[in-house]
């Protein structure tokens, strides 16, 4: 109800004043004590990647960048929240104007581009959060770090965030850092998700505990290049798919306001082209590896049908912004 009524004083706002306000106010209402809910709704407790989750709704990487509002976030009833995308040094993005609303499809276009304080700042914001729920990190590389060396990246990431996070995931699909999804090619895959294999293989020896890998995959992908990503996380033991970040294509919003900036599509448009990808990945996967699905989750029935596509776990961000937090208790009241 409360986000409602601000919700059109917010919209007048461009998309990154708004994002940046609405996060202020909402660390300023957990500070006076205005948000007590302490732990997640009560739900469908899930299995997934070998934690148990206490409900199935998690918060996708994007909306807290620096894990700078974590405690204020969990007082949503998130299952979990995933943070980041964090990179090894601080970097700032795209210019700005990076963030457009195209209010008439529920829909966002974003070009960002990795805007975040990098690495040290990242992990001390995580240090002081008195959240204890699942934390996901998810960690790119800088944009001026070539392509061929985006590995050296990587492990420097999962060296990093390996102690603090329940799961670390590796973003290779981001559309808005230069020849970052060219990642998701086979044998530059492969080569990742070895380099980061053997990583995580040394660390959970060091720390005596095994932090799950998950792989966060575009969208716009073709049946072969699916199969080949479904192959790869199998061999190399990746413990979960998230499907999906960001379309290029401009399905559902031709015509509109801001469809023709740069920059990737989330929200309402997207639904149907990434639960294809869930479905598809469901196919080749057959259960061996989990789909955590994110794109177009407006209500408790996109999630719903998230999950009968064969995702365990789903992921909320731009319904967020067209929804608010009721969204959250929405779902997991449906998926009960």
């Amino acid at each position: 109800m409360l986000y409602t009524l601000l919700r059109p004083a917010l919209f007048r706002l461009d998309g990154e004043t708004a994002h940046d306000i609405g996060l202020r106010a909402l660390d300023r209402a957990k500070r006076l004590g205005l948000l007590r809910r302490p732990e997640p709704f009560a739900g469908r407790t899930v299995e997934c990647m070998g934690i148990t989750f206490p409900n199935p709704v998690g918060l996708a990487a994007g909306l807290d960048k620096n894990a700078r509002h974590v405690d204020a976030l969990a007082s949503f009833g998130f299952g979990f929240i995933e943070v980041g995308t964090v990179t090894p040094r601080p970097q700032p993005g795209n210019p700005r104007p990076r963030l457009f609303r195209l209010a008439a499809s529920r829909a966002i276009i974003n070009r960002m581009g990795f805007n975040n304080d990098g690495l040290d700042t990242f992990l001390a914001n995580v240090s002081r959060t008195r959240y204890r729920g699942v934390l996901g990190i998810n960690i790119g590389k800088n944009f001026d770090t070539p392509i061929d060396r985006a590995d050296e990246d990587y492990v420097i990431g999962l060296r990093a965030t390996y102690p603090h996070a329940h799961y670390v995931t590796v973003n290779i699909s981001s559309p808005n850092t230069k020849n970052l999804r060219a990642l998701q090619e086979a044998d530059a895959l492969d080569r990742l998700l070895g380099r980061l294999g053997s990583e995580r293989a040394a660390l959970a020896a060091r720390h005596g505990r095994h932090v799950p890998l998950a792989l966060k995959i575009a969208p716009d992908l073709d049946p072969d290049q699916l199969e080949a990503i479904a192959d790869a996380v199998q061999r190399h033991h990746v413990d979960g798919l998230i499907a999906t970040n960001t379309t290029l294509a401009r399905d559902g919003v031709a015509g509109q306001p801001h469809a023709d900036e740069q920059g990737g599509l989330s929200g309402a448009p997207l639904f149907e082209r990434s639960t294809g990808v869930v479905r598809a990945l469901s196919r080749l996967l057959d259960g061996r590896v989990p789909i955590i699905a994110a794109g177009g989750i407006m209500c408790a029935d996109d999630a719903k049908r998230k999950l009968d596509a064969g995702a365990t776990l789903v992921q909320v961000y731009s319904g967020l912004v067209y929804r608010g937090p009721g969204l959250v208790r929405e779902i997991v009241a449906a998926t009960l």
